[in-house]
Parts: C-alpha cells; sequence; structure tokens
C-alpha cells in the first residue's frame, strides 16, 4: 500500500510515495495504518455511517441491489457479458449493441418522410379547427391570429421494394430503405425540447431518471472490460442561422442508478476523455501505485460504511486507467482504409463533423460498446426552413448511410440496432412570415417519424399513417413508451420486468402506463 506524497523538492516520485506507516501509527496510536488514513479522510463518523451499522447495514443492502440479488428475470445470459443482472436477458435478443443517433431540435416529418401531395393546394389557407381540435400549442404560435399551410418545397420519390415515399434532401437515406423501418406515427405528449428530449432518453419529462443507455448498462452489462458499456458523442453543426438546443450531462445520467452506468463523453478534440491521462511527470508505474493506494482505503471505506458508490469509484479509477491504453487505438483512424473514407465522404476526416462521430460509433460498436448515443443540434427550424434544413440533412444523410452499410458488411448489422430520431415533429402551418420560398414550422407533439435499422428489426417496412395535414394519427400510433419497450424486446429484455427499487416504487423505463413493442416492425 502507497500514498502519494512529494520529497523534499516538492517532487513526486516512487520512493516519496512509499506509505510512511510510523508517521501514520503516531496519529493513530494502536490502530491500522489504513483506519488512520480512513479517519484523516473524514469518512470514519459520518452520518451515513450511522445508518450502515447493524445487521448488513443499508449500504450493504443497497450493495445487493445493485448488483442483482432483486433480478425479476430468468433466460440465457448474453455473450461475453461483465456485469449485468443475473437471468438477464429474458429470451434471446436480437441485438447485442445500439447506436441511436438523436437529432437534437426535431427534424420536420413534413420534409423527410411524411409526404403529404394535397397540401399544395392548400398554400396559404388555415389549417382547420376540425383538424387541430383545440391543441395546445407553443408561446411562439399561439399569438397567432392565423395558421396557415405551409406546403413543403421539396420533392419526393418511392423508393426500394416498399415504395417507402423520401425527401429529396436525404438521396443517401432514399437508397437503403430496404434496410430500414420507418415510423411515421410516433407521438408524445411532451411541446417543449427539454423535457420532450428527456422523455425520450429517460422514460421521464423530468430530469434524474436513468437514461436508456444506463439501463441497458445497468441490465446487460458490458461487453468490454477496457472501454465503457455506455458512451456518448456530440457532432458538430455547421450552418450559421441553424437554431441549436442546449444539451447536458443529464440526459446521460445514471440517474438514481450507480454511478458507474452513468455514459462516458468522448470528446472530438483534445483529450477524448477527460483526466484519464497520466499528468505530466507522472509515469504509469506511478498511477498504478496510488490506484492501488486508492483502492484499498475505498475498499477499507466500504467495510466500514456499505455504501455502494464506494465500489463505483473503485471501478471508475480501474476503467481509467485500462482506458489508457483502449482508447488511443480507438481515436486512431490512420488505419482505416481508403474504402472507408469514400462511404463516409471527406467530411469523416474532420474532427466533429456527424461524419466522423458515425465512423466513430462504428469503432466503439466493433470493440465492445453496448450503447453508442450521438447527438447532433441544430434541426429547431422555427424559421429559414428552406434555408437550414438541407445543410443539416447535408450533414447527416451520407454519413447515416455509410454507418449502416459498414455495419452490414462487417457482419455487425444483424446485432447493432441504430436509431436516427427526433424529439417530436413539426407542424403543417407556418410559425411567422409565410412566402412561397420560406417558412418555419413549429413544435408538433402528435405526429413524427423517425427509422430504425439492424439489430432484430424488419427493413424495408413503413409503419404507421398520418391525416392528409400530417397533424394526426390516422393508423398504427406509437408513443414514447412503446418505443422504448420495442428497443428493449429487441436486446431480449421485457420491460414489464425490468425495474429497480426506488423510493419503495419498482421503476421502469417505460414507466406505470401501458406500454407495446412494435413487433410489426420486428424481423
Amino acid at each position: 500500500m502507497s500514498i502519494l506524497r512529494p520529497d523534499h523538492e516538492g517532487h513526486y516520485s516512487p520512493k516519496a510515495h512509499e506509505l510512511d506507516r510510523d508517521s501514520l501509527r503516531r496519529l493513530a496510536p494502536g490502530r491500522h495504518p489504513l483506519d488512520a488514513i480512513a479517519s484523516q479522510m473524514g469518512v470514519e463518523e459520518t452520518r451515513r455511517r450511522f445508518f450502515a451499522r447493524g445487521a448488513q447495514g443499508i449500504g450493504a443492502l443497497a450493495l445487493a441491489s445493485l448488483f442483482g440479488s432483486d433480478a425479476r428475470a430468468n433466460g440465457p445470459a448474453p455473450d461475453k457479458a461483465f456485469g449485468g443482472l443475473p437471468g438477464f436477458p429474458h429470451f434471446a435478443p436480437k441485438a447485442k449493441r445500439c447506436i441511436y443517433l438523436h437529432l437534437v431540435g426535431a427534424p420536420p416529418q413534413i420534409e423527410t418522410f411524411d409526404y403529404k401531395p394535397t397540401m399544395e393546394k392548400w398554400f396559404d389557407k388555415d389549417l382547420p379547427g376540425s383538424i387541430r381540435q383545440g391543441q395546445r400549442l407553443t408561446t411562439m404560435t399561439s399569438g397567432q391570429s392565423r395558421f396557415p399551410i405551409a406546403p413543403s418545397i421539396f420533392k419526393f420519390a418511392q423508393y426500394g421494394k416498399s415504395g417507402a415515399w423520401v425527401s429529396e434532401l436525404l438521396p443517401y437515406t432514399a437508397k437503403m430503405v430496404d434496410d430500414i423501418a420507418i415510423i411515421r406515427s410516433m407521438h408524445t405528449e411532451a411541446i417543449n425540447h427539454e423535457p420532450a428530449i428527456t422523455f425520450f432518453q429517460t422514460g421521464f419529462m423530468i430530469a434524474g431518471r436513468p437514461c436508456i443507455g444506463s439501463w441497458m448498462s445497468y441490465g446487460l452489462g458490458s461487453m468490454n472490460q477496457d472501454l465503457p458499456a455506455f458512451v456518448v458523442l456530440q457532432a458538430k453543426h455547421f450552418h450559421p442561422k441553424a437554431n441549436v438546443q442546449a444539451i447536458s450531462a443529464r440526459l446521460w445520467s445514471a440517474g438514481f442508478l450507480s454511478g458507474q452506468y452513468s455514459g462516458v463523453s468522448l470528446r472530438s478534440s483534445g483529450d477524448p476523455v477527460l483526466f484519464v491521462n497520466n499528468p505530466d511527470g507522472v509515469p504509469s508505474a506511478m498511477r498504478r501505485r496510488m490506484l492501488d493506494g486508492l483502492g484499498e482505503m475505498n475498499q477499507l471505506a466500504f467495510q466500514k460504511l456499505g455504501d455502494p458508490e464506494t465500489k463505483t469509484r473503485i471501478a471508475q479509477y480501474e476503467m481509467a486507467f485500462r482506458m489508457q491504453s483502449s482508447v488511443p487505438e480507438l481515436t486512431d483512424l490512420s488505419k482505416e482504409p481508403e474504402s472507408t473514407w469514400r462511404m463516409y465522404g471527406e467530411e469523416a476526416r474532420k474532427p466533429g463533423t456527424f461524419s466522423q462521430t458515425c465512423l466513430m460509433a462504428r469503432r466503439l460498436a466493433e470493440r465492445g460498446v453496448r450503447f453508442v448515443q450521438v447527438y447532433h443540434r441544430g434541426w429547431d427550424v422555427h424559421g429559414n426552413l428552406p434555408e437550414v434544413l438541407p445543410a443539416q440533412c447535408k450533414e447527416v444523410d451520407q454519413a447515416a448511410w455509410a454507418l449502416v452499410q459498414d455495419l452490414k458488411q462487417r457482419g455487425m448489422l444483424d446485432d447493432t440496432l441504430v436509431i436516427m430520431a427526433g424529439e417530436f415533429g413539426r407542424t403543417i402551418y407556418s410559425q411567422g412570415k409565410l412566402t412561397k420560398t420560406d417558412y418555419g414550422r413549429d413544435h408538433h407533439p402528435r405526429c413524427f417519424s423517425l427509422w430504425l435499422a439492424g439489430g432484430g428489426v424488419k427493413g424495408g417496412v413503413v409503419h404507421g399513417e398520418t391525416d392528409e395535414f400530417s397533424y394526426n394519427i390516422t393508423q398504427d400510433p406509437v408513443h414514447v413508451r412503446d418505443f422504448q419497450a420495442t428497443i428493449l424486446r429487441l436486446f431480449g429484455i421485457d420491460h414489464e420486468k425490468f425495474s429497480y427499487r426506488y423510493q419503495g416504487l419498482d421503476v421502469k423505463l417505460t414507466g406505470v402506463e401501458k406500454a407495446e413493442a412494435v413487433k410489426a416492425i420486428m424481423a
């Protein structure tokens, strides 16, 4: 056991860093040296320790719950899983990993997948009250004297065996409609970005719950001990007029789960992961000895206090140490062949672009990362839609297509679920001034579109329909909870049997209301 101490010149060296046990005994005569360290750290007499005393201690019970003693499932174990709950998954999974591409700001379904040709004759006419049905509106349009219909100015065509209608803004996506399932009948209750994104990610509109990546990590564990089970990537946007929504780390928080299930953010510039690399002048051997010392102290603290987060700290320190060798190899794209760059496009060579982010997501999935969450901002098209939206689509279209094709040619698409989605849809009526060449669209929770591919999803499927105004769902509605239940089912998890006891409640990702997996899109 050792503790980091400077020598007489103020430098840290292996010699100076040896534990001075005699000094510790002088601090606390008759006690184990680690007890003395704990005392100096202020962890011995705390309120948490008081509650941890007796029988097994509250903390010990929480640890037992954390490591799955309260598992409510029986079924086959995933291949090469580290951690996870006993009995998970409930049945044979179709998907082993997920790459979730979230378009922050909500792309308009009317310009992408929900073709409404009859709207051309409705240009600048008011949306009928019978269609709106008194729907709650955002404050951005609720004060408008009228709601003039803005037909899409972009052309659509049918593609693939399914005959799916796809906008000219997505030519690469159009080429792979037989690989994807398009859901046109998504709906939500959330009408503003923050609660809507939070709802999609956590199953609750108020922050504080575990996100879907954390749930996956908790239930199924990791497939690579040298990388986190859950990684987050943030792609840059480039159009100067794009309206950008803020996102924060709470979107990839583990909530009331242990911190070890939080997403790890991988940066596109500088150190990929903060605080993983050794500081200048600190060799790896010294870092190893320091971690061993911290591990012993944390183990002592756990024995005394029974706090499960102590185990989390130990695991995170060790993961960070292993990532020192795994992350540089992961982020080194120099060995990718020219065929890869042709597929993803030259933008993939630029750090932080959506193209490079998708390539990095493939590399993460290839190395066993369970859940990769990608965020791309700039889709909040309240105005300047004809100018901003084509640029946004161009940033993601080829890259998303390349990701699916890349996974397919590597034999990974069958067990890798790919999702591209926003948080809600857009109104058929214009926000603000409407002209033949310019318009904007407000938030619309009643219907919107997204797509999925791979991981047990049936390609060439178009699920759900909306009315001629793309305002209300007319067939096969899919709620956010249904979407979440579908993801879990593809991973072999029964959403009704996957819960965590928190504050006396068995909390589920899908909540307490009815939710059903969308079997029509499953292979």
